[in-house]
């Protein structure tokens, strides 16, 4: 029997149980395997996959939807993987445009490498921001902030969700209601009694991933991290948007190196929703 062609190959939609053969997919690219995010990705979101013929995965991707279940407001897409076998033979292009093709007048956004910008770019997505990755092990120094943080309680989640769609602009329960079990640790700002911000850190590897990262202002944003920093065991790593500075010249005094950066790229509108300027890093980059 002979094999079939790539282009014949079916797109299907992944499932929670698909979880080990993406894991698999992102090890065949030399990424972690990173189980724990694509469990969160999968039950929260719509995976999309082409099988291989010989076993496992020729490609995947996961698009996570924000707003009105009926009427989602943004799609944010991730985790767009090729097998290194398959790659560079156009299949990364299908996906993406059945994605689009699907996601209908919903709005896109991801997060590119300088690698993959161009693909997007062909597709009609277009850079309308910019991220940093840092990474390291938290080291308290110096005047730390001030604003007090405490760990987060099923009695905080309705004023979480509020705070959150104010500044992300969109609802996006499905996935802050999965935060306490995907994190190690969950915490909130709190002055007078009112909720300022909150930050998680999960577990990626052998890192504390911190995100989202929803804050007042920069000096609520430090409170958070360092509440995170101080307790975690492991060296913590987040996504900052560009734009906050002096978030981002803090926490590399704070021992958090830079990494890299990522395109943040918008189809189908100019930018955003809500309020960057409380929004400082992405629960992943994977899914906005």
């Amino acid at each position: 029997m002979s094999t079939p062609s790539l282009s014949a190959l079916p797109i299907r939609r992944l499932t929670p149980q698909g979880v080990s053969a993406c894991a698999d997919l992102s090890e065949n690219r030399g990424w972690p395997r990173e189980d724990h995010k694509w469990s969160l990705l999968l039950s929260a979101g719509t995976g999309y996959g082409i099988d291989d013929p010989e076993g496992g995965l020729v490609a995947a991707c996961v698009v996570t939807e924000y707003g009105l279940p009926e009427q989602p407001g943004l799609a944010a897409i991730g985790m767009v993987l090729v097998a290194e076998r398959h790659a560079r033979q156009g299949v990364g292009l299908r996906l993406m445009r059945h994605v689009i093709e699907e996601a209908g007048t919903t709005p896109l956004t991801l997060h590119a490498t300088p690698y993959g910008q161009p693909l997007y770019e062909q597709l009609g997505f277009k850079t309308t921001g910019r991220a940093e990755m840092v990474r390291g092990r938290f080291t308290p120094g110096g005047q730390e902030p001030q604003v007090p943080t405490r760990p987060a309680t099923a009695e905080d989640l309705p004023a979480i969700l509020r705070l959150d769609t104010e500044v992300f602009g969109l609802d996006r329960t499905h996935m802050l209601t999965r935060l306490p079990a995907f994190s190690d640790l969950f915490r909130v700002a709190e002055l007078d009694g009112e909720i300022v911000g909150y930050a998680s850190a999960w577990p990626n590897m052998e890192t504390h991933v911190v995100g989202p990262l929803i804050a007042r202002d920069t000096e609520t944003a430090k409170s958070l991290i360092a509440s995170l920093g101080t307790r975690s065991d492991r060296p913590l790593r987040t996504d900052i948007d560009v734009r906050h500075e002096e978030l981002l010249a803090w926490v590399k005094e704070r021992g958090l190196a830079p990494v890299s950066f990522n395109a943040v790229m918008t189809c189908g509108i100019s930018g955003l929703p809500g309020d960057w300027t409380r929004r400082f890093a992405p629960l992943t980059v994977a899914a906005g």
